[in-house]
């Protein structure tokens, strides 16, 4: 594993730690994403929980939406927070083209 690289403000005012491509950063919306997911994983077991009970399949289906909702939006804060903050930064730096050209990726498979 490379060193850390530590970069200020990667995220607004937080101070982030990158090991590698695809390393650490510190999320500024932390605490709010770890309730969503927590959320959003009580959903999945009640879906389970349906499907145990052989609840009606439109019910379910509409839970289902709802979850990838929820998914997308939790998408799309991780994906504002990274271009405000890192992908920011590079272009700040020098970077920038590496990191657009990840975001674009990224977008990419948003879209699909």
């Amino acid at each position: 594993m490379k060193s850390a690289e530590h970069r200020t403000g990667c995220h607004g005012d937080a101070v982030a730690a990158v090991d590698a491509p695809g390393g650490q950063v510190t999320q500024p919306h932390k605490q709010q994403l770890l309730k969503r997911l927590n959320r959003i994983e009580g959903q999945v077991r009640g879906i389970a929980k349906m499907i145990e009970e052989d609840r009606y399949c439109v019910d379910i289906l509409t839970q289902v939406s709802a979850i990838r909702s929820a998914l997308d939006a939790a998408a799309l804060q991780i994906l504002e927070d990274h271009t405000r903050g890192c992908v920011q930064t590079a272009v700040r730096k020098g970077s920038g083209d590496a990191a657009i050209a990840e975001l674009m990726d990224l977008v990419r498979r948003f879209v699909k």
